[in-house]
């Protein structure tokens, strides 16, 4: 059967990166999670106390940035590893939250890790998600996929996740983290975030989860049907 690259983009707390593995185990694809690949950067410049002005230190630690997705046997879901260490839970954080988008706008960085995820990519059969996936990692994917939502539903779901981990966050620092990052994604000048041409728009509002994670399954067997 032939296979194609599905390319999710949308803004923080729509649930992209939840849906497009769910998308990516139902069709049997693989998973590239360009929104944890973003974070595990910020952690990695977190860790070394990088001064994100300074291009030579932003420089000197891309070159020791490796970023690997590993399946947990244990639990069946694939987890993120920054040099060798799982840090799936870690990235997570509210700590890394807070530096992700200003990391996200480097353009050096960008160049990074677009140019590993293309990599990852080349031999199609992939889902891929955030918020230049579509526009500019994968300009050519057969599926683009751009998801919005209410910003206080947003931020409802983005403290239900991270109570599911043991971290308490009042919901007003949630809103005003999603509207800090809506801005600074959306106005950056390294690959904003927007909508492709030819991307389809999801509005998850008032969407189960189950019901968008079919959506985009039901437009993904569209394509390949054609």
């Amino acid at each position: 059967m032939q296979k194609i690259v599905i390319a999710i983009d949308g803004y923080s707390g729509c649930g992209k990166s939840s849906t497009a593995k769910a998308v990516a185990q139902i069709l049997g694809y693989t998973y590239i999670d360009s929104g944890a690949m973003y974070r595990a950067a910020t952690l990695h410049f977190l860790n070394h106390h990088v001064v994100l002005s300074n291009p030579k230190e932003v420089n000197k630690y891309l070159e020791s940035l490796e970023i690997s997705f590993h399946l947990n046997p244990d639990n069946g879901k694939q987890e993120t590893f920054l040099n060798g260490l799982n840090v799936e839970d870690e990235i997570r954080s509210m700590r890394v939250s807070d530096y992700v988008s200003e990391v996200s706008k480097i353009k050096e960085v960008r160049i990074e890790l677009v140019a590993q995820q293309q990599r990852m990519g080349k031999n199609k059969g992939v889902v891929m998600d955030g918020r230049d996936i579509g526009t500019v990692v994968f300009p050519s994917a057969e599926l683009k996929v751009f998801m919005s939502a209410d910003l206080n539903i947003r931020a409802e779901r983005r403290q239900k996740e991270l109570l599911e981990r043991g971290d308490l966050v009042a919901l007003e620092k949630i809103v005003q983290n999603l509207a800090e990052r809506d801005q600074v994604d959306t106005t950056r000048q390294e690959s904003p975030l927007r909508k492709a041409e030819d991307a389809l728009e999801l509005d998850t509002s008032l969407l189960e989860f189950e019901d968008q994670v079919n959506q985009i399954v039901s437009f993904a067997k569209e394509k390949i049907g054609n």
